[in-house]
C-alpha cells in the first residue's frame, strides 16, 4: 500500500434475506401420504444398498475377479461353492477341544479356531485344520491333496506356492483322497486334478479377502511368519 494513502472503508455488509415460510395447503391426509411415500422411498433405498454389500460379499469381499474363478473352476471340471460365514471367536485355547468345532464345509472356510495360525509355507505333513481355519482368516488361500493325488499333480502344486508364495498354505490332508481342496475366506474349491487358470484365478479372486486382511499387511504373510 502507498504511504499516507488511507484504506478504503469496507462496505456495511448485506443483509441477509431469510426465504419466506411457504405455507402449507396440503390436508393432513396429503400430508400423511407424502410421509409414507418418503420413509418408503428410504426404506427401498437401504435394500438396494443391502443387496449390493451382500453380492460384494459373496463375490469374494468386492473383487471383481470372483466370477471368473467360479467359471474357470467349473471349466476345469471343479466343484466351487460359497459358504456363509461361521461366527469365529472365541479363539479355542486347545487343539482338540470339546466339543469339537463344528465347521460348515471340508475344508474348513469360517469359522472358530485356535489362538495361533500355521507359519506360512508348503508342508509335507497334515496341519491341523483348528489352526489353519486361522490364517484363513488373515486373508489366506490354502491347497490341501488327498493321499490319491498323483505326484504330478503335488509337483505341480509345489511349483504354483513357490512362484507366488504369499499368503499361501499348502499341505496334505489324508481324508480327501484323490481332490484337490483350495479354501479362502468363505470360499471353497475342489478339483480331481491340478489346472494352473483355475488355480489361478481362485488366489487371484480371493487372496486378502478376509476379516482381518486389513490387520495383517502382506508383509506379515510371508512363508515362515
Amino acid at each position: 500500500m502507498p504511504p499516507n494513502k488511507k484504506p478504503k472503508t469496507p462496505p456495511p455488509p448485506r443483509r441477509v434475506q431469510a426465504p419466506q415460510a411457504r405455507a402449507n395447503t396440503r390436508s393432513p391426509g396429503e400430508l400423511e401420504a407424502r410421509h409414507r411415500v418418503i420413509l418408503y422411498a428410504i426404506a427401498g433405498s437401504g435394500v438396494v444398498a443391502l443387496v449390493v454389500v451382500v453380492a460384494l460379499v459373496v463375490l469374494g469381499g468386492g473383487s471383481g475377479n470372483a466370477k471368473a474363478a467360479a467359471n474357470a473352476l467349473t471349466a476345469a471340471g471343479c466343484q466351487y461353492k460359497h459358504y456363509p460365514e461361521q461366527p469365529r471367536s472365541p479363539h479355542y485355547q486347545t487343539l482338540n477341544p470339546s466339543p469339537p468345532p463344528s465347521w460348515n464345509s471340508f475344508p474348513p472356510t469360517s469359522g472358530r479356531h485356535y489362538g495361533q495360525w500355521v507359519l506360512w509355507g508348503d508342508y509335507t505333513q497334515p496341519q491341523p485344520l483348528i489352526k489353519s481355519t486361522h490364517n484363513l482368516e488373515h486373508g489366506g488361500v490354502i491347497i490341501q491333496y488327498g493321499n490319491k493325488v498323483s505326484k504330478s499333480d503335488i509337483q505341480k502344486i509345489n511349483d504354483f506356492w513357490q512362484s507366488d508364495p504369499n499368503a499361501m498354505l499348502v499341505a496334505p490332508l489324508p481324508k480327501l483322497g484323490n481332490k484337490i481342496a483350495l479354501t479362502a475366506w468363505t470360499q471353497w474349491a475342489e478339483c480331481t486334478h491340478f489346472n494352473q487358470t483355475a488355480f489361478s484365478k481362485f488366489k487371484s479372486a480371493f487372496r486378502y479377502h478376509a476379516p482381518e486382511s486389513s490387520v495383517f499387511p502382506k508383509s506379515a504373510l510371508e512363508p515362515g511368519k
